[in-house]
Protein backbone atom coordinates (compact mmCIF):
# COMPACT_ATOMS: atom_id res chain seq x y z
CA UNK A 1 0.00 0.00 0.00
CA UNK A 2 1.18 3.58 -1.16
CA UNK A 3 1.26 6.25 1.56
CA UNK A 4 2.26 9.49 0.96
CA UNK A 5 1.52 12.12 3.69
CA UNK A 6 1.74 15.92 2.98
CA UNK A 7 2.06 17.84 5.74
CA UNK A 8 3.12 21.73 7.27
CA UNK A 9 5.85 22.66 9.68
CA UNK A 10 6.26 20.09 12.53
CA UNK A 11 6.74 22.67 14.97
CA UNK A 12 3.36 24.54 14.21
CA UNK A 13 0.68 22.33 12.49
CA UNK A 14 -1.29 20.79 14.81
CA UNK A 15 -3.01 18.89 12.39
CA UNK A 16 -0.54 17.68 10.75
CA UNK A 17 0.91 16.16 13.97
CA UNK A 18 -2.72 13.97 14.25
CA UNK A 19 -2.30 12.74 10.59
CA UNK A 20 1.02 11.77 11.26
CA UNK A 21 0.43 10.01 14.96
CA UNK A 22 -2.63 8.11 13.45
CA UNK A 23 -0.31 7.04 10.37
CA UNK A 24 2.20 5.89 13.62
CA UNK A 25 -0.69 3.63 14.99
CA UNK A 26 -1.08 1.66 11.68
CA UNK A 27 2.53 1.10 11.66
CA UNK A 28 2.41 1.11 8.11
CA UNK A 29 5.57 2.68 5.95
CA UNK A 30 4.95 5.78 4.49
CA UNK A 31 6.74 8.71 2.49
CA UNK A 32 7.00 12.46 4.16
CA UNK A 33 6.34 16.12 2.35
CA UNK A 34 6.91 18.74 4.00
CA UNK A 35 5.31 22.29 2.47
CA UNK A 36 6.19 25.48 4.47
CA UNK A 37 3.74 27.51 5.62
CA UNK A 38 3.14 31.02 5.46
CA UNK A 39 4.53 31.03 2.20
CA UNK A 40 3.94 33.06 -0.99
CA UNK A 41 4.07 29.47 -2.36
CA UNK A 42 2.18 27.58 0.04
CA UNK A 43 -1.46 27.55 -1.68
CA UNK A 44 -0.17 26.96 -4.70
CA UNK A 45 1.94 23.89 -3.94
CA UNK A 46 -1.25 22.40 -1.66
CA UNK A 47 -3.55 22.93 -4.40
CA UNK A 48 -1.46 20.84 -6.81
CA UNK A 49 -2.77 17.54 -4.46
CA UNK A 50 -6.40 19.28 -3.17
CA UNK A 51 -8.83 21.98 -3.33
CA UNK A 52 -8.81 22.35 0.31
CA UNK A 53 -5.07 23.87 -0.17
CA UNK A 54 -4.75 22.55 3.75
CA UNK A 55 -2.60 20.19 5.31
CA UNK A 56 -2.34 17.33 6.49
CA UNK A 57 -3.16 15.13 3.15
CA UNK A 58 -2.57 11.70 2.51
CA UNK A 59 -2.10 10.46 -0.97
CA UNK A 60 -2.92 6.55 -1.38
CA UNK A 61 -3.67 4.68 -4.01
CA UNK A 62 -7.81 5.63 -3.71
CA UNK A 63 -6.72 9.24 -4.50
CA UNK A 64 -6.36 12.33 -1.61
CA UNK A 65 -7.65 12.30 1.44
CA UNK A 66 -7.61 15.57 3.32
CA UNK A 67 -8.60 16.55 6.23
CA UNK A 68 -7.06 14.68 9.04
CA UNK A 69 -10.65 12.89 11.04
CA UNK A 70 -10.98 11.60 7.30
CA UNK A 71 -7.44 10.32 7.20
CA UNK A 72 -7.73 8.72 10.60
CA UNK A 73 -11.00 7.03 9.66
CA UNK A 74 -8.91 5.73 6.21
CA UNK A 75 -6.85 4.19 7.92
CA UNK A 76 -8.50 2.60 10.54
CA UNK A 77 -10.67 0.87 7.88
CA UNK A 78 -7.28 -0.01 6.16
CA UNK A 79 -5.61 -1.13 9.15
CA UNK A 80 -8.44 -3.01 11.21
CA UNK A 81 -5.44 -5.05 12.74
CA UNK A 82 -4.33 -2.22 14.36
CA UNK A 83 -7.26 -1.10 16.11
CA UNK A 84 -6.68 2.43 15.92
CA UNK A 85 -10.17 3.08 17.93
CA UNK A 86 -10.84 1.33 20.84
CA UNK A 87 -12.59 -2.25 20.30
CA UNK A 88 -15.60 -1.69 22.84
CA UNK A 89 -18.39 -0.29 21.66
CA UNK A 90 -19.19 2.46 23.99
CA UNK A 91 -15.40 3.09 24.54
CA UNK A 92 -15.53 3.61 20.73
CA UNK A 93 -18.29 5.79 20.67
CA UNK A 94 -17.28 7.91 22.91
CA UNK A 95 -13.42 8.13 21.31
CA UNK A 96 -15.55 9.05 18.29
CA UNK A 97 -17.60 12.18 19.51
CA UNK A 98 -14.43 13.56 21.71
CA UNK A 99 -12.37 13.31 18.48
CA UNK A 100 -15.38 15.24 16.48
CA UNK A 101 -15.89 17.68 18.95
CA UNK A 102 -12.09 18.45 19.38
CA UNK A 103 -12.12 18.91 15.31
CA UNK A 104 -15.09 21.32 15.42
CA UNK A 105 -14.25 23.47 18.09
CA UNK A 106 -12.26 24.94 20.87
CA UNK A 107 -11.80 27.92 18.63
CA UNK A 108 -10.78 30.16 21.62
CA UNK A 109 -8.16 28.02 22.63
CA UNK A 110 -6.87 27.58 18.81
CA UNK A 111 -6.81 31.13 18.25
CA UNK A 112 -5.27 32.18 21.46
CA UNK A 113 -2.72 29.08 22.08
CA UNK A 114 -1.42 27.93 18.68
CA UNK A 115 0.56 25.08 18.89
CA UNK A 116 4.29 25.73 18.89
CA UNK A 117 7.12 23.46 19.92
CA UNK A 118 9.30 25.93 19.80
CA UNK A 119 8.76 28.55 22.49
CA UNK A 120 7.09 28.05 25.98
CA UNK A 121 5.52 31.34 27.74
CA UNK A 122 2.43 31.44 29.78
CA UNK A 123 -0.81 33.53 28.67
CA UNK A 124 -1.10 36.52 30.91
CA UNK A 125 -3.63 37.19 31.47
CA UNK A 126 -5.78 34.02 30.31
CA UNK A 127 -8.96 35.10 28.57
CA UNK A 128 -12.21 33.82 29.88
CA UNK A 129 -13.13 31.94 27.08
CA UNK A 130 -10.24 30.59 26.64
CA UNK A 131 -10.04 29.22 30.65
CA UNK A 132 -13.83 28.13 29.69
CA UNK A 133 -12.74 26.25 26.86
CA UNK A 134 -9.71 24.30 28.80
CA UNK A 135 -11.90 23.60 31.21
CA UNK A 136 -14.47 21.42 28.94
CA UNK A 137 -11.55 19.93 27.28
CA UNK A 138 -10.27 18.60 30.51
CA UNK A 139 -13.69 17.16 31.40
CA UNK A 140 -14.12 15.86 27.66
CA UNK A 141 -10.59 13.84 28.78
CA UNK A 142 -12.38 12.78 32.30
CA UNK A 143 -15.27 11.51 30.02
CA UNK A 144 -13.09 9.52 28.09
CA UNK A 145 -11.18 7.77 30.55
CA UNK A 146 -14.76 7.22 32.71
CA UNK A 147 -15.93 4.93 29.13
CA UNK A 148 -12.22 3.09 29.18
CA UNK A 149 -12.58 -0.39 29.13
CA UNK A 150 -8.40 -1.24 29.18
CA UNK A 151 -6.42 -0.15 31.13
CA UNK A 152 -2.72 1.70 30.82
CA UNK A 153 -2.21 5.94 30.88
CA UNK A 154 -3.92 6.92 27.66
CA UNK A 155 -7.11 8.00 26.98
CA UNK A 156 -8.87 4.62 26.55
CA UNK A 157 -6.07 2.93 28.58
CA UNK A 158 -4.45 2.01 25.44
CA UNK A 159 -3.39 4.23 23.00
CA UNK A 160 -5.52 5.59 19.72
CA UNK A 161 -6.65 8.18 18.08
CA UNK A 162 -8.25 9.92 20.35
CA UNK A 163 -4.61 10.51 21.39
CA UNK A 164 -3.49 11.41 18.32
CA UNK A 165 -6.73 14.13 18.29
CA UNK A 166 -5.70 15.69 21.63
CA UNK A 167 -1.64 15.18 21.52
CA UNK A 168 -1.74 19.40 19.71
CA UNK A 169 -4.17 19.99 22.62
CA UNK A 170 -1.13 18.85 25.38
CA UNK A 171 1.41 20.55 23.58
CA UNK A 172 -0.77 23.82 23.95
CA UNK A 173 -1.20 23.10 27.40
CA UNK A 174 2.39 22.84 28.03
CA UNK A 175 3.64 25.76 26.14
CA UNK A 176 1.68 28.04 27.63
CA UNK A 177 2.08 26.61 31.21
CA UNK A 178 -1.50 25.89 31.62
CA UNK A 179 -1.71 24.56 35.59
CA UNK A 180 -3.74 21.32 35.63
CA UNK A 181 -4.43 18.21 37.68
CA UNK A 182 -2.23 15.37 38.87
CA UNK A 183 -4.15 13.15 36.29
CA UNK A 184 -3.95 15.69 33.28
CA UNK A 185 -0.45 16.72 33.85
CA UNK A 186 0.31 12.88 33.65
CA UNK A 187 -2.01 12.25 30.96
CA UNK A 188 0.28 15.53 29.07
CA UNK A 189 3.37 13.42 30.00
CA UNK A 190 2.33 10.08 28.73
CA UNK A 191 1.79 11.72 25.47
CA UNK A 192 5.10 13.72 25.52
CA UNK A 193 6.57 10.25 26.09
CA UNK A 194 4.79 8.43 22.72
CA UNK A 195 7.67 7.53 20.81
CA UNK A 196 5.64 8.44 17.77
CA UNK A 197 5.03 11.80 19.32
CA UNK A 198 8.79 12.09 20.13
CA UNK A 199 10.29 11.65 16.77
CA UNK A 200 7.76 14.63 15.71
CA UNK A 201 8.71 16.84 18.36
CA UNK A 202 12.91 16.34 17.98
CA UNK A 203 11.85 17.07 14.22
CA UNK A 204 10.47 19.99 14.58
CA UNK A 205 12.82 21.10 17.68
CA UNK A 206 15.71 20.55 14.94
CA UNK A 207 14.15 22.09 11.79
CA UNK A 208 16.00 25.47 11.82
CA UNK A 209 15.44 26.03 7.92
CA UNK A 210 12.89 28.63 8.57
Amino acid sequence: MSLHLIIGDKDLSSWSLRGALALALTGAKYTEELVRLGQPDTREKLLKYSATAKVPLLKTEFGVIADSLAIGEYLAEQFPEANLWPTDVAARAQARSACAQMHSGFFALRNHMPMDLLHDAPLSPMPADVQAEIERMLALWAECRATATETGPYLFGRVSLADAFFAPVAVRLRTYQVALSEVDEAYVETLYQWPAFKVWQQAGLEDTAR
